[in-house]
């Protein structure tokens, strides 16, 4: 079975709170929506992570999914690391990570027309869900949470009927994978002499393996769960869990490279001053 998903920038609450995103996925035979969210950041990877999460744990694992070509889900810039040069092909995104390891295929539109079935129901939603929304006197995202599970749960019930044949088409999960690391940002970091990692500004000491060895100098795998959780992991073994802080800031994909490499930055041409003037850029 196939999902479609796609993101809906909207003034839902028509002036009465601020301007949220709606985040959804559809089933592509019945229109059934297994889950949605509003969030109040613009489409992201952190708001897919968590609605397809929500859809894996209630329904399952799709086959496919059909999506747009946002930068969540595909790499669309020209910049290459020496890792990336060396193995021959751009790493993926976060989200792209994610949706390989669950083993669903991805569908490409190709064009905003080709994705006109979700499009027009963002636009029945905008009316129809606009509606319920006004009515229940909605003005926070918490509030509009609410109203969208209730108008879920009818639209689905309405759509259930309409399916040709009974049963789930989605595959099961597997008790062996680990939720919690799939679905998170994940980075990778050297270990100092001292056992400390770095992090968003922060210095995280790591624990002393059981074995009494060190790992200096080692990489492990730094996940970055959407509650702010973090989980650090050498190989299989996780070696420490962060909880967030109270007052955490939301969680958001570092603007670097999947294996945490930054571009390269291209130099600036020197300028020469002849005779009290600038002379024409030089390149190196």
């Amino acid at each position: 079975m196939m999902l479609l998903t796609d993101a809906s920038r909207h003034d839902w609450l028509e002036g009465r709170g601020p301007v949220l995103t709606l985040i959804g996925f559809v089933d592509d035979a019945t229109t059934e929506v297994p889950g949605a969210r509003f969030q109040l950041e613009n489409e992201d990877t952190v708001g897919y992570m968590r609605v397809l999460r929500t859809v894996v744990e209630t329904e399952g694992i799709a086959l496919s999914l059909y999506r747009d070509q946002h930068g969540t889900f595909q790499r669309n810039d020209k910049n290459w690391t020496l890792e990336e040069e060396l193995a021959g092909r751009q790493f993926s995104t976060q989200l792209g990570r994610c949706l390989e390891e669950l083993g669903i295929q991805q569908i490409v539109a190709k064009s905003p027309q080709a994705k006109g079935r979700i499009e027009r129901l963002w636009r029945t939603f905008q009316d129809r869900l606009v509606s319920e929304l006004r009515l229940a006197g909605a003005k926070t995202l918490e509030e509009a949470n609410r109203v969208l599970e209730h108008f879920l749960t009818e639209h689905n019930q309405a759509r259930r009927g309409e399916a040709k044949q009974p049963g789930s088409a989605y595959r099961p999960v597997n008790h062996r994978l680990k939720l919690d690391r799939i679905f998170s940002l994940r980075y990778a970091r050297v270990v100092g002499k001292d056992h400390v990692i770095s992090f968003d500004g922060k210095q995280i000491q790591l624990p002393q393996l059981a074995s009494k060895r060190g790992y200096a100098d080692q990489t492990v795998e730094l996940c970055h769960l959407p509650n702010g959780d973090l989980q650090i992991y050498k190989g299989d073994q996780m070696l420490l869990l962060v909880p967030a802080p109270p007052e955490a800031p939301p969680v958001r994909a570092q603007s670097m490279g999947q294996r945490g490499s930054r571009p390269k930055k291209k130099k600036q041409p020197k300028i020469y001053v002849l005779g009290g003037r600038p002379a024409t850029a030089i390149r190196p």
